[in-house]
């Protein structure tokens, strides 16, 4: 049996900051930006380039999107 002293200032459970965002809320944050950025030069290539801006950058990923696969098919 455990014995519990009620003299003890330190609190049971653990102060928080709840002003502080989640964790994992910072690498969400870029995540999503980077994407965005991502879009938007793909959108402005295709404002300016018309089709070729559209169908160049999809063939260029092609060797990631296979790598990647082969990636995941591996385990």
């Amino acid at each position: 049996m455990k014995h519990t002293d009620l003299s003890d200032p330190t609190p049971a459970t653990p102060v928080t900051d709840h002003d502080s965002p989640p964790a994992g809320t910072h690498s969400a944050r870029w995540l999503f930006l980077a994407v965005f950025a991502l879009l938007a030069l793909w959108g402005t290539a295709i404002a300016i380039w018309g089709i070729p801006g559209l169908y160049i950058p999809a063939l260029a990923t092609v060797p990631l999107i296979f790598l990647t696969l082969v990636y995941v098919s591996r385990g």
